[in-house]
């Protein structure tokens, strides 16, 4: 095909897009040379087309790729060059034709090959701005003479680009300053935003800004808080990671591993180096990408050769998108990966090239036709506001259109777009946010495509049923710090770092409060078997049916048993002389404190309430009371008969079965009267115990429900009876010399020996064990059984002999003689005297002189009972 003159290709639209295809098709590297054969004309038109028209829009595009070595230009760019030029001319073709859009008025375009670089492009877009710039040539003559004669060149109303957004931003500074308004069909750094500096920037896709949010929704709906950054180096790259860095610093929630930056024109081993770097933090396998074309196929190709395929999750921006190119040979460490693409739908009547094509339509196309769309709806409103229906452009608009004018036309347009969406613009001249979700999956056949998985329109909408890994795990891959602490452990944050933390469990009584936090359950409450929350500790009492019980209840059965038999003996044989001898009032006394030491030991293992805790406040010291005061009682009366005898024949005071039980009830009295002043100052109840059996394993913690009765308060009520003991004792040990002949002094005093080593035995064990954990068992238990056994060693030492001749040997029980008080007080002198002796002579002359001394008709009996009951006082 004959190449067409430049005339005919300012004419004629349609000849120059389809000579602008064949070169591209046929020709790729000779495209960038000017389309016209004149070598007069090339340096006009290089990198370039050129359409005539009313009006001219300028274009930017990438037809290129960076170039190498210092060359500007690089290798031919089919999807992202290509197709959107076509897009662009096919876009003004189709308005040219639109009897409704402009009418009588003929787009035309000037449109220029960026090569991927700001810098060149820069130079290019100077081209926009010639018509604008006033040439002096009042200096400048031919070589004729004649001044020279300025090709006028074409006034560009707006320009339709760029690409990339650090070409934007560097065009967008130019045209600012001579007021063209621009629209891009891909720019999306958030820089572009500020309205402040590109005031007459617009475009047709949503800025990064609201592509950092949806890739923040797509990392958090993954449940990846561990991530880290790859952008290449310029506004596009640089300003998109920031975007995202700083929406997870407002969010939280997502922490940044580390954030790479790939140099614009990077050294050899640079992306190996890359790969190395991203995994030192192996952990965070999210890699989110802002980053051109050419560099994702070289960091997807050094991962590949680093042996890293499955491990590193791609999460791409719309540079990324829907792209094969990036992904051509390396379709295994690119699997999985998830890209977002600005919302877009294929244009129909853009035809095939050639036949058996593979054309796939690129992705930006829409944005192309929407962008050049949207700068004609702003220049017919314009019209139709400056020319009222006047047909063609009327002089105010031919002579020049004012650009702020027009721009408040673009910010103002509202129509639907080439995808069917409407195509407005924000206050800043951006597009709202509407992006496709796409993961590159490789299927069972394994081929690989993207699919896609979900949506974004100020809210994330993911299919995750929908995604494909390579593993074949249906669960989410993750990209975490730190594993999620199990129930009961809190989390420690790493300093610094807010998604690492080392997981701690609570400890003791502590319950998980909060995801960062252990606080101490309630006194009564311990944790729950996952500790996330507090439950009642049980609490317990003493049962009938524990070992601790048992025992117990076994020997204060067996006691009432034969105390009760002992009781009935000693009334049914109650005039008998051995009863009688015994004194019958002060036995039964003893008798019955004797019982109630045995019975106390039913309240106090009975569950405590109120009456119970009653009981055990009026008859824990009652029984002692009543067995020790009557046993006093009855030693003194012996100690003061003998003493009495020492010193005169006369018959001691107050030693009268009466006056014995005046004595006694006196003494029993004394520990009612505490008891009283007790319930007046400490009303019974109960309480439960906490602190008893407390124990380090919450899980053994127990509360123990028990009567108020404190350490203090028990020492008290026992301490009376104790004193009665004691005092007892010591009487015990006075008339220790008393004949074997006279009344019960020396069954009394061992009574008094052994019932004091009990209650030794019992403090060391009771107040001992105030720490154990089963403190209220053993406590319980060895007071009980001191009780019972105290009362046996009072029963069996005191009564048993008695009910064995009564019952066994009636014989014995038999009225003696009574001997007079003379008799006694003679036996009394006796006794002091030997007694006095004794301690200048050996061991057993004094039992022989005894012996000798009362050589009487009593010594020949070996079992008399003296009663001194009829006795004056």
């Amino acid at each position: 095909m004959e190449p067409q003159s430049n005339a005919q290709l300012q004419s004629n639209p349609v000849a120059s897009l389809l000579l602008a295809v064949s070169y591209a098709c046929l020709l790729p590297v000779a495209w960038p040379q000017r389309l016209p054969v004149d070598p007069q004309a090339a340096p006009e038109y290089a990198h370039s087309i050129r359409l005539d028209g009313d009006i001219i829009l300028g274009g930017l595009f990438p037809v290129h790729s960076r170039g190498d070595r210092g060359m500007p230009c690089g290798d031919l760019k089919k999807e992202k060059g290509i197709h959107r030029l076509e897009a662009m001319m096919f876009a003004i073709d189709l308005i040219n034709k639109d009897p409704e859009l402009l009418p009588n008025i003929t787009l035309g375009a000037r449109i220029l090959d960026t090569c991927s670089r700001d810098t060149y492009a820069l130079e290019q877009s100077l081209t926009f701005v010639q018509a604008l710039i006033e040439r002096d040539g009042s200096d400048v003559r031919c070589a004729n003479g004649d001044p020279p004669i300025f090709t006028k060149p074409d006034k560009i109303v707006g320009v339709i680009g760029a690409a990339a957004s650090s070409v934007s931003i560097m065009v967008a500074n130019i045209l600012r300053l001579f007021k063209i308004p621009q629209i891009s069909y891909a720019s999306t750094a958030p820089e572009l935003s500020d309205n402040t500096r590109y005031d007459f920037f617009s475009r047709v896709v949503p800025p990064d800004s609201y592509q950092a949010q949806a890739m923040m929704d797509i990392v958090t709906a993954m449940g990846w808080n561990y991530v880290s950054t790859l952008a290449s180096e310029g506004n596009y790259g640089e300003s998109g990671v920031e975007a995202f860095v700083q929406i997870s610093r407002e969010t939280g929630g997502v922490c940044i591993a580390q954030s790479l930056k790939i140099p614009r024109e990077p050294k050899p081993g640079e992306f190996d180096k890359i790969i190395r770097r991203l995994l030192e933090t192996s952990n965070a396998r999210a890699i989110i990408m802002f980053a051109n074309e050419d560099d994702i196929r070289r960091v997807l190709d050094a991962a590949k050769r680093n042996n890293q395929t499955g491990h590193f999750l791609w999460v791409g921006s719309d540079s990324w998108g829907s792209k094969i190119s990036p992904v051509i040979g390396q379709e295994r460490v690119a699997g999985g990966a998830i890209t977002i693409l600005p919302k877009r739908a294929s244009v129909d009547g853009l035809e095939k090239v050639g036949r058996d094509s593979s054309y796939e339509q690129e992705g930006k196309v829409q944005f192309v036709m929407d962008a050049v769309y949207a700068m004609a709806h702003a220049l017919h409103h314009m019209h139709r506001k400056l020319c009222h229906g006047y047909p063609g452009l009327c002089p105010r608009m031919a002579n020049g259109i004012d650009g702020k004018e027009l721009l408040g036309h673009i910010r103002a347009v509202n129509f639907n777009g080439s995808a069917g969406t409407p195509v407005v613009f924000n206050e800043n001249g951006d597009a709202p946010g509407r992006y496709d979700i796409f993961q590159y999956q490789i299927t069972n056949r394994s081929t690989a495509e993207y699919r896609v998985i979900g949506s974004w329109t100020n809210k994330l909408h993911l299919k995750v049923k929908a995604m494909r890994w390579k593993t074949g795990d249906p669960s989410l891959p993750a990209s975490v710090c730190s594993l999620p602490c199990r129930a009961g452990e809190r989390k420690k944050v790493v300093k610094g770092v807010p998604c690492c933390w080392h997981c701690e469990r609570c400890e003791g009584y502590h319950y998980q409060a909060s995801e960062f936090t252990c606080e101490l359950c309630p006194y009564e409450m311990r944790p729950d078997a996952n500790r996330t929350g507090c439950v009642p500790i049980p609490i317990i009492k003493l049962e009938w049916h524990s070992p601790w019980a048992v025992v117990p209840v076994f020997l204060s059965m067996l006691g009432i048993v034969a105390t009760s038999f002992v009781i009935v003996t000693f009334v049914r044989y109650n005039d008998t002389p051995i009863v009688r001898a015994s004194g019958r009032e002060m036995s039964y006394v003893l008798l019955t404190g004797i019982f109630l030491c045995y019975a106390i030991t039913f309240p106090m293992i009975a569950a405590p309430d109120v009456g119970v805790c009653s009981f055990r406040r009026i008859f824990l010291g009652l029984g002692m009371c009543f067995s020790y005061a009557a046993l006093l009682t009855k030693t003194n009366r012996i100690h003061r008969i003998f003493e009495q005898g020492k010193k005169s024949v006369t018959a001691p005071r107050f030693i009268s079965p009466a006056s014995q039980l005046v004595i006694t009830f006196s003494l029993i009295s004394v520990q009612l009267l505490g008891v009283f002043v007790w319930f007046a100052v400490d009303p019974p109840h109960t309480v439960v115990d906490y602190g008893e059996q407390r124990t380090q394993d919450p899980r053994a913690a127990r509360g123990v429900l028990k009567c108020d009765i404190s350490d203090l308060s028990l020492i008290c009520s026992l301490g009376y009876s104790i004193l009665l003991m004691v005092t007892c004792t010591v009487y015990a040990i006075k008339t220790r010399g008393v004949p074997e002949t006279f009344n019960e002094a020396k069954p009394i005093g061992f009574t008094m020996y052994t019932t004091c080593i009990i209650w030794l035995a019992f403090i060391p064990i009771f107040f001992g064990t105030s720490q154990s954990a089963e403190r209220m068992y053993i406590q319980t238990t060895t007071l009980t059984v001191s009780l019972s056994l105290s009362a046996s060693v009072s029963l069996g030492m005191l009564y048993v002999p008695k009910v064995y001749i009564i019952l066994l040997h009636p014989e014995q029980n038999v009225p003696k003689r009574k001997r007079s008080f003379k008799a006694i007080v003679t036996a009394a002198a006796m006794s002091g005297k030997l007694s006095q002796k004794g301690s200048d002579r050996p061991n057993g002359e004094v039992k022989t002189e005894l012996c000798e001394s009362l050589e009487t008709d009593a010594s020949s009996t070996k079992t008399t009972y003296v009663s001194y009951s009829n006795h004056a006082i």
